[in-house]
């Protein structure tokens, strides 16, 4: 027999509330898609952009690593103006500027300006990031904040897979420009339909603002500095002075950085937050594990392109089941998650990526190389969604924006990261006129030596704890 009891007032206003937090999440998905998306997208339309734009062989490398250089380098202060003036406010300001920026690559002539509008596109990027993703965490909480991190953690892994298959896509049927100026439309309909579904809370009151600008703008140049560095090993080696200047000076910027928030009222970044277990764990697994999705990219990419004579189109395909295998693992994290403890999770991720890595190391034609790939991306999906849930489930309001942001910087760094190591371990493959299989063979090998020293690690410093089903 059906009921005819009514529902209470309390019943009545849930459900509406529980469908519009996942249509906010649908849309701050959408728009942090776009973010991590043009870190690789531009990945197979270099070759087209540099003849369109006449572009030297010593400025091509620039139009990638510019975006990822300010996007960490900003990273932090994004996070924490959105802690101080609201997340919702700086998701949209993030958001118009990585849009107009977009317009500004896509419509550019030369050189200046698409490097110009790739650096705004990275500081977008960072006021987004953060603050979008600390919407979400005071959307959700217990059971579904970890469903709402899965969905997250999904798109840092399978963004970078999707950027290298729509850049394919896109400079074969519509043209390089395409790759950028895609993001107009989307985000415009995004900073209409945000504000419709996201809910405003206010910011901290007069007590609680304040911000720390001279340790701002020493973590943005160490950050920056450090990517830079990174990315020059690719080109020039880990011995050489422009790697090891910069190398060195982010540490020393870094130093100063750490001195400083020591002594200020108000610091950017408390530096008891990273002596937090969770906390360490959970930017260690993104480090680790993002180095390894995007120097696998970056090495199969350049097998495929230049050892067999891949179209762009052709790349971007053959990515499909790599990019499908990072969501899968993702979701399967999220539902291990609530049955097993993180530290399980992280170790058998790893050691699915180790795995994976050797398979292409031991067969690295095409189709061997692609299968390995994606049984490394199936277990690295798995580590990304344990290193959001480590370093934010327990995040409050008052400090979302700032743990977002701590995490996406090191997505970035690992990025950076996993490109100077895999590329060093490549050599002279990179650069010889005649390829074969074998020139990448060592490479993959260290990649499955790293991924094996990323379990180890996660082994001890991961801790043992289960994701609580209640919030």
């Amino acid at each position: 027999m059906t009921s005819t009891m009514p529902r209470t007032a309390g019943e009545r206003g849930r459900r509406p509330f529980a469908r519009s937090r996942w249509a906010a999440l649908a849309l701050l998905a959408s728009a942090q898609l776009m973010l991590v998306l043009d870190v690789t997208v531009v990945n197979v339309a270099l070759p087209d952009i540099g003849t369109a734009l006449h572009l030297q062989r010593s400025e091509l490398p620039w139009v990638m690593t510019i975006y990822t250089a300010f996007f960490g380098g900003l990273m932090l202060l994004g996070g924490r103006l959105a802690d101080l003036l609201g997340a919702r406010r700086m998701t949209l300001a993030g958001l118009a500027v990585f849009t107009a920026s977009s317009l500004l690559c896509g419509l550019s002539g030369n050189a200046a300006a698409l490097l110009a509008g790739r650096s705004l596109q990275g500081l977008g990027a960072a006021l987004m990031s953060p603050a979008a993703l600390a919407v979400v965490m005071t959307l959700f909480t217990g059971a579904d904040r970890g469903r709402a991190l899965g969905v997250w953690s999904a798109l840092a892994g399978a963004g970078s897979a999707l950027g290298v298959i729509l850049g394919g896509v896109l400079t074969s049927a519509a043209g390089w420009r395409w790759v950028f100026t895609i993001n107009v439309p989307i985000g415009v309909a995004l900073l209409v339909a945000i504000p419709l579904v996201v809910p405003a809370r206010p910011g901290p009151g007069p007590a609680g603002r304040g911000l720390d600008v001279p340790g701002a703008v020493l973590v943005t140049a160490g950050t920056g500095a450090a990517i830079y560095g990174l990315i020059n090993v690719g080109g020039h080696g880990w011995a050489a002075a422009s790697t090891l200047l910069p190398l060195g000076l982010a540490g020393l910027i870094w130093t100063a950085f750490a001195l400083l928030e020591r002594r200020v009222r108000r610091p950017l970044l408390a530096l008891g937050l990273l002596r937090r277990r969770a906390v360490a764990a959970g930017s260690f697994l993104m480090l680790a594990a993002t180095g390894l999705l995007v120097g696998g990219f970056f090495l199969a990419s350049f097998a495929l392109q230049h050892a067999h004579g891949y179209s762009a189109l052709h790349v971007g395909l053959v990515f499909l089941p790599v990019a499908v295998a990072t969501v899968a693992g993702a979701q399967g994290g999220t539902q291990v998650l609530a049955r097993v403890n993180a530290r399980i999770v992280a170790v058998a991720g790893l050691a699915l990526a180790a795995a994976g890595y050797g398979i292409a190391a031991r067969w690295p034609q095409p189709g061997q190389m692609v299968a390995g790939l994606s049984i490394a991306a199936l277990g690295i999906g798995a580590t990304f969604v344990t290193a959001f849930t480590a370093s934010l489930g327990d995040a409050d309001p008052a400090e979302a924006g700032l743990r977002s942001a701590l995490v996406n910087t090191f997505h970035e760094l690992g990025g950076a990261a996993g490109v100077a190591v895999l590329s060093s371990a490549a050599g002279a493959a990179l650069v010889m006129a005649r390829l074969g299989d074998h020139d990448f063979a060592r490479a993959f090998a260290v990649g499955a030596v790293c991924a094996a020293a990323a379990l180890a690690i996660a082994a001890a410093l991961v801790p043992a704890v289960r994701r609580r089903p209640a919030g």
